[in-house]
């Protein structure tokens, strides 16, 4: 999408995609090596009640969703952060989690006209209809011809 073509209360989604056992622990090994993301014995009997995704790869399929959806050919250059992150239910191994993303506002910079801001709110949902996650996101977009 272009910056142009987002409008203010439109809602941007992606279909379901499956996350595995596999992909949870991968990720952990790498970036979160907690043992209720590494370890499915040791989670089996935690609070948890089995193995769990790390926040943080929720998060990246979340970004992987809001590319393919909306940002892969857009304008956008980057982001300065992040205004709330929540992680509100654990992701599981085959869980089918979907992006549903609201613009909350999008507009040029009141000191740079070739700067367009994007907030939005992504929020993230299992096979269940249950949120899993929601964060509200800035990005921005070089409006330059």
């Amino acid at each position: 999408m272009r910056f142009a073509d987002f409008e203010t209360g439109m809602v941007i989604k992606h279909p379901p995609i499956t996350v595995t056992k596999e992909e949870i622990l991968n990720f952990a090994e790498s970036y979160d090596p907690q043992w209720f993301h590494i370890s499915p014995e040791k989670a089996e009997s935690s609070r948890w009640g089995g193995l769990i995704s790390s926040g943080w790869l929720t998060c990246s399929l979340a970004m992987r969703m809001a590319v393919n959806s909306a940002l892969h050919d857009s304008e956008c250059f980057g982001s300065p952060g992040l205004e709330k992150l929540l992680w509100l239910k654990p992701v599981r191994p085959d869980d089918s989690i979907r992006l549903e993303a609201t613009v909350d506002s999008a507009r040029t910079s009141s000191s740079r006209s070739d700067l367009g801001i994007l907030r939005w709110t992504w929020r993230i949902y299992n096979q269940s209809d249950e949120q899993v996650l929601e964060m509200v996101v800035t990005n921005l977009f070089d409006l330059q011809d």
